[in-house]
């Protein structure tokens, strides 16, 4: 990670209380939504790995990032992970606000591709 204000020792060592400070006030100042997912998911790993209990952590910075910020490569990667933080209708929005033109055109650019291209491309082949 590329985060300046904490080190990988103070991710893994700092109580719970400090880092919701730290990194709340982080995202407040600088509004910077990659850099905090990447932070989450590294505590997420924390809470799978130790005893400390870091479940749903930050859960309000997560949903304001997720449902109301501006669609980010990082965010189309990580969402995954904060599936528990949604219910069912809000995960399924979320999914369709930050996949919908470009899995739709995805799909239509290989089903064009396999049409007009492939396709007549292997008849010719087998001729």
């Amino acid at each position: 990670m590329t985060e300046t204000f904490l080190t990988h020792q103070q991710i893994f060592s700092l109580k719970r209380k400090t880092l919701e400070k730290r990194i709340r006030n982080y995202y407040e100042e600088t509004h910077d939504e990659d850099t905090t997912i990447k932070l989450l998911i590294a505590l997420q790993v924390r809470d799978e790995l130790g005893t400390a209990d870091f479940s749903f952590f930050l859960k309000d910075v997560v949903r304001k990032i997720m449902l109301h910020t501006k669609t980010t490569r990082a965010l189309r990667r990580y969402y995954i992970y904060f599936e528990s933080y949604f219910d069912k209708k809000e995960w399924k929005q979320l999914t369709s606000r930050l996949f919908a033109a470009t899995s739709f055109i995805a799909e239509k650019a290989k089903k064009l591709f396999a049409q007009f291209i492939k396709e007549p491309l292997e008849g010719l082949a087998g001729s």
